[in-house]
């Protein structure tokens, strides 16, 4: 017996939520944990974004909040404070908060990649701008973001990029 509050969860492959992603993205998310899920003491939401080739994650930061991505699978670019890095799978990134960044898929392929925010939110943006996916499900046409996105933005992980 444990004398936490936190569960154990285990996800297997098209469980948790998922929700198709607006352009520039395209592409889709899965929430895999998040604190509604895990009772974890340290609220974190981890997850996974598939990018679709030729399209991009748009230049953003997190003004309270830390970032940690992994890539997983496809070959892209992320765009840091006026460099290119490179990403492949095994490519890690841990951004402070404060810290624009940009994610591109530059590749002939879907780029995907593990997201992990301490503390959590991220997985309420995508719900809120995204549609709902089941796996296995056809992509829809490509939709745009909602009109008040930014609005969702600052009611979840987003800060203001520098002028």
């Amino acid at each position: 017996m444990t004398d936490t509050p936190a569960r154990l969860v285990i996800r297997q492959p098209g469980e948790g939520p998922s929700y198709w992603q607006p352009v520039p993205a395209n592409g889709f998310v899965r929430c895999l944990l998040d604190p509604t899920v895990t009772g974890a003491e340290t609220p974190f939401a981890m997850g996974t974004q598939t990018v679709d080739p030729g399209c991009h994650v748009r230049e953003h930061l997190h003004d309270a909040n830390e970032e940690v991505i992994l890539v997983q699978e496809g070959s892209g670019e992320a765009h840091v404070e006026g460099e290119v890095h490179p990403m492949r799978p095994g490519t890690c990134f841990f951004f402070p908060r404060n810290r624009p960044h940009s994610f591109h898929n530059t590749g002939e392929g879907p780029l995907t990649f593990l997201w992990l925010i301490l503390p959590h939110g991220l997985e309420s943006f995508f719900a809120r701008i995204g549609r709902s996916r089941a796996e296995g499900d056809a992509p829809p046409a490509p939709f745009p973001r909602p009109e008040n996105v930014l609005q969702i933005e600052a009611e979840t992980v987003f800060g203001r990029l520098p002028a």
